[in-house]
């Protein structure tokens, strides 16, 4: 699964000292299972973060973040906001969305958050979010939503 992350989260999932546990936990997902996909001025805004960028250069090498064509992601950004489709000032991540299958979103913005989870936005499959604004049952922790991997057996 490929996920993106807004750069309001930054610190939690490639912050120095003490990370959240949910950022611990997200940035621990994406080193095992997952892929970061970034592009446009998403690229520019994670790229402001010393400890973002050390990873980021290995995880290119390693597989583990995939950068999208930028002219594509600010092309299908400048449709978003002609259109007025997004709450958000993030039209950018959504046109990463949209453009690369993005369908993971580690966030604490409640416009984008919306506009993640609008079908008319993104569909098939529908947006998830993680965040640690979105509470479990318990409204003690953050919700789960990634897959767990899947148990191998031997033969």
């Amino acid at each position: 699964m490929c996920a993106t992350l807004d750069a309001d989260c930054l610190h939690e999932v490639f912050g120095s000292g003490d990370r959240p546990e949910p950022g611990t936990k997200f940035h621990d997902w994406l080193e095992k299972h997952g892929k970061l996909v970034v592009g446009g001025p998403l690229r520019e805004e994670l790229g402001r973060s010393n400890n973002f960028l050390k990873w980021y250069r290995q995880a290119i090498l390693s597989g583990l973040a995939t950068e999208f064509n930028d002219r594509i992601v600010n092309e299908k950004t400048e449709k978003l906001i002609n259109e007025g489709s997004c709450q958000s000032n993030d039209a950018y991540i959504i046109a990463i969305a949209q453009v690369s299958n993005v369908r993971l979103l580690y966030s604490n913005d409640g416009n984008l958050n919306s506009d993640f989870q609008n079908s008319n936005l993104i569909n098939n499959p529908r947006g998830k979010i993680y965040s640690t604004q979105i509470k479990d049952r318990s409204g003690t922790r953050p919700k789960k939503i990634w897959p767990k991997p899947q148990k191998t057996t031997q033969r």
